[in-house]
């Protein structure tokens, strides 16, 4: 049986997590049964009571473990879930659920298939997105048309909090990709696509959270930082193709 780890970036989320993880552990035992599968909440330095709940969840529940960090980041918070996971299969998602569930064993499933990564895009044909803001939807298809526009890319959302991959790319891509904060998401992609790693895209049902705590000034500089550092670096010049790699053990 394959095993599926299952990564929650948490900071400073103490009104929601208790319920979404809950829900999230309810939908997994239900609709992941063809898999050993397990939730990491990974906190960021939360300020709040966040690590507290989340200690007493995975000491209710052995498929729930707390992962606490010193340091903020939710890149950070996602790179070292996975790279301390053996998982077969390693997905993320972002705590607020705006990704429909249903989506979870596509995403899973593409892995299985053979793809080195698998992403949610809201910016699909077959993609439902409820209640976002216009300011935002012109934000996000901008972003990614300069994403386009810059390093020739074939994939649709970067930026979409929804995303698996192999055991593969947590050992030989993820210690290379540098970014801790946001656009750790999108260093991940435009790398793993120029280096060659086979990438499958899942249309999603994505419904905006007007609780978000992303701060969106802050995150959009960080993310013309991270183009501008890739544009001028170019990483997957001198990194290995994912046919060089040495073969991973435990698939």
């Amino acid at each position: 049986m394959m095993s599926v780890e299952i990564t929650m970036p948490v900071y400073n989320e103490e009104a929601e997590i208790q319920e979404h993880i809950i829900k999230l552990y309810e939908y997994c035992k239900t609709n992941l049964k063809a898999y050993k599968w397990h939730i990491t909440i990974a906190d960021n330095a939360s300020t709040d009571r966040t690590p507290n709940i989340g200690e007493k969840l995975s000491k209710k529940n052995a498929e729930i473990d707390l992962l606490k960090l010193t340091q903020k980041g939710r890149g950070r918070a996602v790179k070292t879930a996975w790279q301390n996971s053996r998982a077969d299969i390693c997905c993320y998602m972002d705590i607020d659920l705006s990704t429909d569930l249903r989506h979870l064993p596509s995403l899973v499933d593409a892995i299985v298939a053979g793809n080195d990564i698998a992403i949610g895009t809201r910016l699909a044909k077959k993609s439902i997105v409820i209640d976002r803001t216009l300011k935002r939807e012109i934000i996000s298809r901008s972003y990614n048309l300069m994403v386009k526009l810059l390093f020739l890319t074939k994939f649709s959302d970067a930026q979409c909090g929804f995303k698996a991959v192999s055991k593969q790319v947590v050992e030989n891509l993820i210690p290379h990709i540098i970014d801790n904060e946001w656009f750790m998401d999108s260093e991940l992609l435009i790398v793993g696509e120029k280096l060659g790693y086979a990438m499958h895209e899942v249309p999603v049902t994505w419904h905006d959270s007007p609780g978000s705590t992303v701060r969106v000034l802050p995150t959009a500089m960080g993310d013309m930082h991270g183009l501008l550092r890739l544009f001028v670096s170019r990483p997957w010049t001198t990194l290995p193709k994912p046919h060089e790699r040495k073969t991973g053990t435990g698939n």
